[in-house]
């Protein structure tokens, strides 16, 4: 059923692009419609509707830009498919996600604790490793369009308390599709347990997972928990957000089209940077409000035990020789884009 769903809608989609391009021809208008999984009232929803509403500015009405939150257009992979059948689709991704299509290097960005500051995060991002990467990833038919979104450290909501590593041995944890977080939900004791997060909710109320890991804005805007009354600080992972199109369509535009989506996508990510820190606050407060029990955990703990993540035979064989290395560079600001 849920295939069939997918297939109404890539074709519901192709008919509309069908007419989107003819308006194209009589208006120049370009279109573009930007999908995410967030909901409503989440910092990063309200940011791209900061970047749709920059982008149509920036053009002088010449990009017609729309913004479908709660996966209304698919799941992140569906429309990883549609970007590759070039659709003009953007959408949100990590480097675990794009170490699963074709930049493996990337994966790294995405273990346990890999972030210790977002200066670290930035000066990564501003790097010739992460120009590199980009690169490959084009390649494989992926466009990076911006990399500065904020989109939080990843804590844990459970359905009983995890205060010390011990409680996480066996919990079934929701965590994205892809291989990073699955193995490094491992090493930290969990059972991983994949799921799309608009399934994560019945999960939850129906005991196929024990607790799921986002940043506070999103399992509030999830309301997880409403199901799940305990949050464990685990900050595990520091997660900026990078979104992203197909080279395909990109390449379709013209050069001020271009130019317009990056520095709109550039603004929003400051624009989102500034809304999230007040939001954690907020999110933080509400959670206390509502009764939720606040649980802060032994960091350096948790912090050794993922060590054994950058160690494992089967990661270090995903990844080129010398990525540990490169990585602490980049991270330390010492290999400037050149």
């Amino acid at each position: 059923m849920k295939k069939l769903v997918f297939l109404i809608l890539v074709f519901t989609i192709v008919l509309s692009g069908a007419f989107a391009a003819g308006r194209g021809q009589q208006d120049g208008r370009v279109q573009v419609q930007i999908g995410l999984e967030n909901h409503p009232g989440e910092p990063i929803t309200d940011a791209i509707y900061e970047w749709a509403r920059l982008a149509i500015e920036m053009s002088n009405g010449t990009m017609d830009v729309q913004v479908f939150p709660s996966s209304i257009l698919g799941t992140k992979d569906e429309l990883i498919d549609q970007m590759l059948a070039g659709m003009p689709v953007i959408t949100l991704a990590d480097g675990a996600f794009f170490a699963d299509r074709g930049a493996p290097d990337m994966g790294i960005t995405m273990g346990p604790y890999f972030f210790g500051t977002w200066e670290e995060a930035w000066n990564m991002v501003e790097s010739q490793w992460w120009a590199d990467q980009s690169r490959i990833l084009e390649g494989r038919g992926l466009r990076i369009l911006t990399s500065n979104f904020v989109y939080g450290d990843r804590h844990t909501l459970t359905i009983r308390p995890i205060r010390t590593l011990d409680d996480f041995r066996g919990l079934r944890l929701r965590v994205p599709t892809n291989l990073m977080q699955i193995r490094g939900t491992e090493v930290l004791g969990a059972s991983p347990t994949p799921l799309p997060l608009g399934d994560v909710y019945t999960a939850l109320q129906q005991g196929v997972v024990d607790g799921v890991e986002n940043p506070l804005p999103v399992l509030e805007g999830g309301r997880f928990y409403e199901v799940a009354r305990y949050l464990s600080l685990t900050a595990h992972i520091r997660l900026l957000t990078i979104w992203f199109t197909g080279t395909q369509w990109f390449n379709t535009l013209s050069r001020e089209h271009q130019e317009v989506l990056l520095e709109s996508a550039r603004l929003a990510g400051l624009y989102n940077n500034r809304i999230h820190a007040v939001a954690e606050q907020e999110t933080l407060a509400r959670f206390r409000a509502q009764g939720v029990e606040i649980i802060e955990v032994d960091i350096p703990a948790f912090q050794a035990r993922a060590r054994a993540f950058y160690d494992a035979p089967d990661m270090r064989a995903m990844w080129s020789p010398g990525i540990i290395e490169a990585t602490d560079r980049a991270k330390a600001g010492l290999e400037p884009r050149r």
